[in-house]
């Protein structure tokens, strides 16, 4: 495999020889390689494997992974921990809001952090769902949305912000995103250069309740609620909530 620093003066040469260089093209078929660049991203972002349920909830507890309610944009189906990183969520919400003006669905969410213990008997021991920075998407019945979809992961991956992979069983669409190049390219694009900019969280203390906290950061109870997945407006000291964007 070609260096990125060669790969341009090679291409240069063919440019003036008047030869067509084959180039890798791009794909989501997936491979040894890209699982071990996950991997290593992973590792580069110093993040944990986690083992147990206990210690997902214990990463949500402290602020570490987020929620992902769903959306008029998106849902979750059946996701035993609808947690990822916020990184991962800015990337659902804003890729599935482009889905859904493109073809008119809204995108689903299969999967999101597994600890090791509930991997699926097929996974890789690469697999990076553990760490929270992975994201499974179903793959749609229409063309026009597989289409749009597959295109746009193709971009991102040409991007190097996240590696794809087309799965067949069950169909989907498997997506580790790296976090901080990703956050990088978003800043460049003048949509946020932070993570902090994207996802705001607040914990809360002993005598708050739902309606001081959405006056306290302009917004409503109906708003916290939906972004925090609660179906009750009870709050325990500690908790960790999400401040929808105003």
């Amino acid at each position: 495999m070609l260096t990125r620093s060669l790969r341009p003066f090679l291409l240069l040469l063919a440019a003036f020889l008047g030869l067509s260089p084959a180039v890798p093209a791009q794909s989501l078929a997936g491979s040894k390689a890209s699982m071990v660049r996950q991997s290593r991203v992973a590792r580069q972002h110093d993040y944990s494997y986690l083992r147990t349920s206990s210690q997902v909830h214990e990463f949500a507890r402290r602020g570490l992974l987020v929620r992902l309610p769903g959306s008029s944009n998106y849902r979750v189906a059946d996701v035993s921990f609808p947690y990822a990183r916020p990184q991962v969520k800015t990337f659902v919400e804003r890729l599935a809001k482009q889905y859904r003006n493109a073809c008119g669905e809204r995108l689903v969410v299969t999967s999101l952090t597994r600890p090791t213990t509930r991997q699926p008997r097929n996974a890789s021991p690469l697999s990076v769902h553990p760490t929270g920075m992975a994201v499974d998407l179903r793959r749609s019945g229409r063309p026009a949305c597989r289409a749009f979809l597959e295109k746009t992961l193709l971009t991102l991956e040409g991007r190097e912000v996240l590696e794809a992979t087309k799965e067949n069983h069950p169909p989907h669409y498997h997506v580790s995103l790296y976090p901080e190049p990703y956050m990088r390219y978003l800043a460049s694009k003048g949509t946020g250069s932070s993570t902090e900019s994207s996802v705001a969280r607040y914990r809360v203390r002993g005598g708050d309740s739902l309606w001081e906290i959405a006056q306290r950061h302009g917004t409503s109870v109906a708003r916290l609620k939906q972004a925090n997945g609660m179906r009750s407006s009870q709050l325990k000291p500690g908790m960790m909530l999400e401040i929808p964007a105003r």
